[in-house]
């Protein structure tokens, strides 16, 4: 006679999340499973398993029945025309605050050749598992499932991959099982490459976050980047301003070692929106290495991020085009 705690656990370490009701009469299991979000392929692979694992917990005979909710799933992409502009921290603390304000956020680390958020998010040496050969995103600490070629090769192996396998990389992470996630931010490469490329070309995000610091340099290859999505057609949701004045930690004087309100005034020119500058501080970059993403708590450089995710969620609750059906 199979045991119905048991088989709650059971069917939850199998679909985590996706058990919506398990009912026992005698040897007799009926199970309703989420399957939203999964492929026909993924659907048929959770049923088939789902029915073994009853089996061998000793029901005679089985009942799955999934269901699915379509979700109206968008794809937000935080991008650079150049590295070392603070991108995939912006990008990190973006998720964080849209989950805080509550959507349901996944994380894509598409940066395929440079990787950083497992550590951004605190989940360093986390592998995710598979099912029929579909990713599983890893759970994070902050509430948001993540995948990144970080954690699918070593630390300290370089990636030195053409671009078709880069390519084909960052469909692994696009097409996992992002479950009830209504929204994706992806952490892009610098640049305007072969990556940049097949996540317009392929999956269409609802728009960009283009991050810059105040410099002309950065600025301009900003510009480039957001060319690229106007010649796509994907709408840009407006310039993030990174690095954006320091703070002496001795005595409070306030320096602009890479200029000021350049980005603003850049966002102004091209008629984008300004979602808002993120100070250079060591307390950041600090809270950073050691996962601890700002915009998981209360300070003032959470509120910076939470500000520039609010405007993004109102951005977003408009009905933003190129929103897709997953």
């Amino acid at each position: 006679m199979p045991d119905q705690t048991r088989l709650e656990v059971a069917l939850e370490a199998l679909a985590p999340g996706r058990v919506q009701s398990l009912r026992l009469d005698g040897d007799r299991a009926s199970v309703i499973l989420d399957a939203t979000g999964l492929s026909g392929e993924g659907q048929k692979a959770l049923e088939a398993d789902a029915r073994a694992l009853l089996a061998e917990q000793g029901a005679g005979e089985v009942r799955v029945l999934l269901t699915s909710d379509r979700v109206k799933r968008q794809l937000v992409a935080v991008a650079s025309g150049k590295g070392g502009v603070g991108k995939s921290t912006v990008a990190a603390n973006l998720a964080i605050a849209l989950a805080r304000a509550g959507r349901k956020v996944g994380l894509i680390d598409a940066d395929i050749y440079g990787p950083s958020q497992p550590k951004l998010m605190n989940v360093e040496g986390s592998k995710p598992q598979a099912r029929q050969k579909t990713l599983i995103p890893v759970p994070t600490p902050y509430g948001v499932p993540l995948l990144s070629m970080g954690q699918l090769v070593a630390a300290d192996q370089a990636i030195a991959w053409r671009g078709p396998m880069a390519a084909g990389a960052l469909a692994q992470l696009a097409e996992a099982d992002w479950g009830a996630c209504d929204t994706l931010v992806i952490d892009l490469p610098p640049g305007t490459g072969d990556v940049q490329l097949t996540m317009i070309q392929k999956y269409r995000p609802t728009g960009a976050v283009i991050v810059s610091t105040p410099q002309d340099l950065s600025l301009i290859d900003a510009r480039r980047a957001i060319d690229l999505f106007a010649k796509a057609g994907v709408p840009v949701i407006g310039i993030v301003e990174n690095m954006a004045g320091y703070a002496c930690p001795h005595c409070g004087e306030i320096s602009d070692p890479f200029g000021s309100g350049g980005a603003e005034a850049a966002a102004r020119e091209l008629g984008l929106p300004f979602l808002g500058r993120i100070p250079l501080d060591i307390a950041i970059r600090t809270a950073s290495d050691a996962g601890e993403p700002p915009a998981a708590g209360t300070g003032p450089h959470g509120a910076a991020f939470t500000g520039i995710a609010t405007r993004v969620a109102a951005w977003l609750s408009k009905g933003a085009p190129h929103a897709a059906d997953q």
